[in-house]
């Protein structure tokens, strides 16, 4: 279960208690009695079976309009399992909460109903207060045999961080013991995901300006604008080129206990990726009059957590466009018109608290969906200028972390760069 104790009784308690009074919130905050020494991987492997091609009623939890599965529910239930995993690793006597998602891809499509197992474990720990869980989504192998990987549907990383109950600040978890080939192997690709997100940080476009050729780039797509603008000329916007304010899709909803984390009073991650999700893929299919099919869930971020009774704002923006509009860069011959188009949606997310209004933001998620249509996205403003950039420079990265993988060989990362790999919602 994702929560252990009925809402009435947690509320009741915290009324009883006066939500957290200084003296319980400021006692030591080291919990005693804790293990530190290293763990195994497979300490932490955790794995759940869904019958879903056994139990109909089950099976209805998971089904879309369309009879397939339901993608949303299913990135619930990793965020869950990864909270499971996180707690085998760490013990109980420490808060887990969900900082990112590294990557969800989707390695092999599901083109029938069948049962599915969910595994994983922890892959990367130093005995900081962070760690990497990686997890897989797969059909149940027969006769208990291991899982091939041809059957292996959908693969993704999580990042946990542990917090002091009392404090609410970081602290140390247990590290990793690495024994075998397979084991140092996973573990690198954790520790070079963990310095590449630190490299990333210091060159944020709010830490550093576009360079020489996104500027070239910003440049010549205004000149684009200018043109459609012109009276004296011939050019008009083609009907396939979209302006990105006008691509924009708003959500706002009141959050309810039903889909409180264990520890009572906050949103669980797994809801928030739900929401994200499908306001993603109605946003990808407003902007292209088509059914998207989901490709990955870029690198996205839980910045704060989303507190019972707030209210939750989402806006999702086609970000980027794969061809771009424009491309002065490309070798020639590389301009031809493409069938398909890769899509990347931003889902900005901000929370309200009602008895004060004030207004904090709590993620940026980021889904890449293949349209089978050519269109484009223009941005206007600088501000959209920016956001295009941001996601230009993050479908440039998880292409190149791709090919990184593919090199050594490892098969977490899913295989969607040819855009032929995936699943509608």
């Amino acid at each position: 279960m994702r929560v252990k104790t009925p809402y009435i009784e947690a509320l009741r308690k915290q009324q009883e208690d006066g939500e957290y009074t200084a003296k319980n919130s400021w006692e030591s905050s080291k919990p005693p009695d804790r293990d530190l020494s290293p763990k195994k991987m497979s300490d932490s492997y955790h794995k759940v079976v869904l019958p879903l091609a056994q139990d109909p009623w089950l099976l209805d939890n998971y089904l879309n309009a369309n009879g397939h599965i339901r993608l949303g529910t299913l990135f619930m239930d990793l965020d869950a399992l990864s909270g499971i995993i996180a707690y085998k690793h760490t013990g109980e006597s420490v808060t887990t909460v969900t900082a990112a998602v590294d990557r969800i891809t989707i390695n092999h499509p599901l083109k029938e109903l069948c049962d599915l197992e969910l595994s994983g474990q922890v892959t990367y720990a130093t005995g900081r207060s962070s760690m990497e869980i990686s997890l897989q989504v797969a059909r149940v192998p027969n006769n208990g045999s291991k899982v091939l990987k041809e059957d292996v549907l959908m693969t993704c990383a999580f990042t946990m961080v542990s917090l002091d109950p009392s404090t609410k600040r970081p602290i140390n978890i247990p590290s990793l013991q690495v024994d075998t080939e397979n084991e140092r192997r996973l573990y690198k690709l954790g520790e070079n995901n963990y310095n590449a997100k630190k490299e990333l940080s210091k060159t944020t476009l709010r830490k550093q300006t576009p360079n020489d050729q996104e500027s070239d780039l910003i440049h010549a797509m205004w000149l684009k604008q200018l043109e459609y603008h012109d009276t004296n000329t011939s050019v008009h916007k083609p009907d396939n080129v979209v302006y990105m304010d006008s691509t924009r899709l708003y959500s706002s909803q009141i959050m309810q206990p039903q889909y409180r984390n264990r520890h009572n009073f906050m949103i669980f991650g797994g809801f928030l990726l739900k929401a994200t999700f499908e306001l993603a893929f109605c946003c990808a299919a407003s902007f292209s009059h088509s059914r998207p099919t989901f490709l990955s869930l870029d690198p996205s971020t839980f910045d704060n957590p989303v507190p019972v009774g707030s209210v939750l704002y989402l806006t999702a923006t086609v970000a980027y466009t794969d061809p771009p509009l424009v491309d002065i860069y490309a070798k020639s011959g590389d301009h031809k018109t493409s069938q398909f188009t890769k899509v990347q949606i931003r889902v900005d997310s901000k929370v309200r608290d009602i008895e004060h209004g004030r207004t904090k933001p709590t993620g940026q998620f980021n889904y890449t969906f293949l349209l089978e249509k050519s269109i484009k996205v223009m941005p206007r403003t600088y501000s959209e200028f920016m956001i295009w950039v941001d996601a230009r420079r993050r479908v440039e990265r998880v292409a190149a972390v791709m090919d990184d993988s593919e090199v050594a060989g490892d098969s977490s990362h899913g295989a969607t760069r040819n855009g032929k790999r995936g699943m509608t919602e």
